[in-house]
């Protein structure tokens, strides 16, 4: 008998060039479709941070998508620290500051 898909939160650093090349944007067209929730965010050193919600699938799904990126996107590293979920993100959004 297998438990019920327990929602996690995954939490993303990622380095590289990932700004200026639509990553916000298409990080948060990703998670939409994975049916996520959290928000997407430019860091101040140049590397964009995420944090998502959802079942274990989909959050492998988006973190596979988050190594690549979009096309301009070259992803040098990704940094990854798993939580509970917190339930407190409505949507999937794109953020102009960390916060």
């Amino acid at each position: 008998m297998s438990k019920p898909n327990q929602q996690k939160q995954l939490t993303a650093v990622i380095h590289g060039t990932v700004q200026g090349v639509s990553f916000r944007y298409y990080t948060q067209q990703a998670a939409r479709r994975l049916g996520l929730t959290g928000w997407v965010a430019n860091q101040q050193n140049g590397a964009v941070k995420t944090v998502a919600e959802g079942d274990d699938a989909a959050l492998q799904e988006f973190l596979a998508f988050l190594h690549n990126g979009p096309s301009a996107a070259r992803v040098q590293r990704v940094e990854v620290t798993w939580h509970e979920a917190t339930g407190t993100f409505a949507t999937f959004s794109i953020r102009y500051q960390d916060g």
